[in-house]
C-alpha cells in the first residue's frame, strides 16, 4: 500500500478468550506490520464492549480522519451457550459497529467470530488457519483506502 497506506489504525480487541484473541491479534498485526502500518491495541473484557470502545475513541478525536488512526480492527469471539445471550451479543455487537461505521463513515474490520465451539474458533482465528484477523485488516484498509479516494485525499 505504500505512500497511500493510512499512518495508523486501532486494533480493539476482546479478551474474554484468551487463546483465540492471541491468535486474531497476531494474525492482524502480521498483516500491518507487513505493509509497514502502524498500530495501536486496546483490550476490552468481551465483544460487547467493543462498539462503546470505538465511540469513545471516535468522539475524543482519537479515531477518524483527523485522529490519530484511520481505522479500526474490532477482534473477538462470541461461542454459542445454552442460553440466548449468544443471540443478543452476536446481533448487537454487529449492528453496533454498523451503525458506527455508517454514520461516521469509519473504516471498520469486522473480525469478530461467531461459532458454535472452541474448535471452530481456533480454526478461524489461527494465521495459518482461516486468519480472520487478518482478513478483518485487510478489510479496514480496503476501505480506508476507499474512503480515501472518495475525498481525494492523495497523502
Amino acid at each position: 500500500m505504500s505512500r497511500k497506506s493510512p499512518r495508523s489504525v486501532l486494533i480493539i480487541e476482546s479478551r474474554f478468550y484468551e487463546d483465540i484473541a492471541d491468535e486474531l491479534a497476531r494474525g492482524a498485526v502480521d498483516e500491518l506490520e507487513g505493509r509497514r502500518i502502524e498500530y495501536e491495541r486496546i483490550a476490552v473484557p468481551g465483544s460487547l464492549e467493543i462498539p462503546l470502545a470505538l465511540s469513545l475513541a471516535l468522539s475524543t478525536g482519537f479515531v477518524g480522519r483527523a485522529g490519530r488512526h484511520r481505522g479500526c480492527i474490532a477482534l473477538g469471539c462470541v461461542i454459542r451457550g445454552e442460553t440466548t445471550h449468544y443471540d443478543h451479543i452476536c446481533a448487537e455487537t454487529a449492528r453496533s459497529l454498523q451503525d458506527l461505521a455508517v454514520r461516521d463513515g469509519l473504516a471498520i474490520g469486522y473480525g469478530i467470530l461467531t461459532v458454535e465451539n472452541e474448535a471452530q474458533a481456533l480454526v478461524r482465528a489461527a494465521p495459518d488457519g482461516r486468519d480472520k484477523g487478518g482478513e478483518a485488516t485487510r478489510a479496514c484498509l480496503a476501505l480506508v483506502e476507499l474512503k480515501r479516494r472518495f475525498q481525494g485525499n492523495q497523502g
